[in-house]
């Protein structure tokens, strides 16, 4: 399998893309997929998707957005937005297509972006947030936003508890001994700022109003046990989105990082199907949108017309 290196020096025709620590940027073909981290983190929850997706002959790049990743001084939404419309441009200007991927928070952030570029060949939401209301959130997660108004602002900190978005049982051991010796582990920070978090409610309110207006063809993967994003969130999306050409996957063994639990290589490997699907789709005139299915919902429809089948 090809590898990703960090830090790799991107050539001289985009030099964005060198020099940003923690990013991977991974050289394939003229389909670019950018890939946008959750809040407060890094590159790293996407690893394993951008290997795979380099594997399979895509250029990938993860980057590192200046007030919105990890390490970096906090900066309003705004500011969000215009590092990825710069990271997007940088692809563009090299690349033939250029794809969007968001996890979780990233996944507004995408929305947001795709609203600034239109151009863009596809968009994928994985874990889509667009409102912290999954079953782990604890009750009290609402009055944060308020807290931001108040001189808790600076001192308070969300802290990030069991079982940090993923269902596999080792790997949540292991990302519990990496947070309590450095703070940080593949999955994320342990803990999330005040102001970033009412950062990303804003984010979440601005990619909710331009939902319809979103015509690119798009995947959206969640799980439906998400302890962070209920399913309402993607079938907000799904209710409102103006794509012809939309499909979605429900996992059952995973929680909200799916880049990482369970089901990481069925993320990998619908994610990219989808990219080259659409790049045929999109050379294709008139293609009828395909139906929004789960995997559950098609397995249920293939059990009960084998035995239809049967009856007859």
């Amino acid at each position: 399998m090809a590898t990703i290196e960090m830090e790799m020096a991107a050539p001289a025709a985009s030099a964005t893309l060198a020099g940003q620590s923690g990013s991977f940027f991974g050289e394939g073909d003229g389909h670019a997929v950018l890939m946008l981290h959750g809040l407060s983190s890094s590159p790293l929850e996407l690893r394993y998707l951008a290997r795979y997706l380099q594997s399979e002959g895509f250029t990938v790049y993860a980057p590192v957005i200046e007030g919105y990743s990890a390490a970096s001084a906090e900066l309003p939404m705004e500011r969000w937005v215009e590092g990825a419309v710069r990271e997007f441009d940088a692809l563009a200007a090299r690349y033939e297509r250029v794809s969007i991927c968001g996890l979780s928070i990233g996944g507004a952030l995408a929305l947001r972006l795709i609203h600034e570029r239109p151009s863009a060949q596809a968009l994928v939401l994985l874990s889509l947030t667009l409102a912290y209301d999954g079953w782990a959130i604890p009750w009290y997660r609402f009055l944060l936003n308020w807290a931001y108004f108040t001189p808790l602002r600076h001192r308070y900190r969300y802290r990030e508890a069991e079982p940090f978005g993923v269902r596999n049982e080792a790997l949540r051991k292991k990302i519990a001994r990496a947070m309590q010796r450095n703070d940080f582990s593949e999955v994320g920070p342990s803990t999330i700022s005040l102001p970033a978090l009412h950062q990303a409610l804003r984010l979440s309110r601005a990619a909710r109003k331009e939902i319809a207006a979103v015509q690119n063809d798009t995947l959206v993967i969640h799980a439906i046990d998400d302890e962070t994003s209920s399913p309402r969130n993607p079938r907000f999306v799904i209710d409102h989105i103006g794509a012809n050409f939309l499909r979605t996957v429900w996992l059952d063994d995973s929680y909200h990082m799916i880049t990482s639990d369970n089901e990481r290589e069925i993320v990998a490997r619908e994610t990219a199907q989808f990219l080259r699907e659409s790049e045929l789709a999109r050379g294709t005139k008139d293609t009828p949108g395909q139906p929004v299915m789960s995997k559950a919902l098609a397995r249920r429809l293939r059990q009960l017309a084998a035995v239809g089948r049967k009856k007859n």
